[in-house]
């Protein structure tokens, strides 16, 4: 048991921690925020860690990058007990749970391709949460139920 307390991953001094990241859904996570390394920030990814609220998790850890509230609404349809830790000079500065909204407006898009929010540039594309548990998404605009798997970014 004693390997269960052990530190997998190094400490940050600025940045985000994304943890109880449901298993497996990390990567999801990424594509989401847009995170491919590419910036030059280091990003560390840790899958199926043993957990104590559960049985394994996922942890992603940005350095020099601060997660704005639009991230954290994206993170919450894909994993909604994850939490963010907002890290400064190696120590937690803000701890967020993250609560799945009732819709997200302009983030993701519909999966109909013949939706009038796809096709109008004028239209914000809005996805309602119908189900908070269970994640089931509807479009506002065609009433498309839209599985979590097939949701994209605008």
């Amino acid at each position: 048991m004693a390997e269960l307390n052990q530190l997998l991953v190094r400490r940050i001094k600025e940045g985000t921690v994304i943890d109880h990241i449901d298993p497996g859904k990390a990567f999801n996570v990424l594509k989401t925020l847009n995170i491919n390394g590419k910036d030059g920030n280091i990003v560390t990814v840790a899958l199926n860690v043993p957990s104590t609220k559960k049985d394994k998790k996922d942890i992603i850890k940005i350095e020099n990058k601060f997660l704005e509230n639009d991230d954290t609404n994206k993170i919450a349809l894909i994993s909604p007990n994850a939490t963010i830790n907002i890290i400064k000079n190696y120590r937690v500065a803000e701890k967020r749970k993250i609560q799945v909204p009732d819709y997200i407006s302009g983030i993701f898009k519909c999966s109909n391709i013949n939706c009038i929010s796809n096709e109008e540039k004028e239209i914000t594309p809005t996805i309602i949460v119908i189900d908070k548990i269970k994640i089931l998404l509807k479009c506002k605009f065609c009433s498309r139920l839209i599985d979590i798997n097939e949701i994209e970014e605008v």
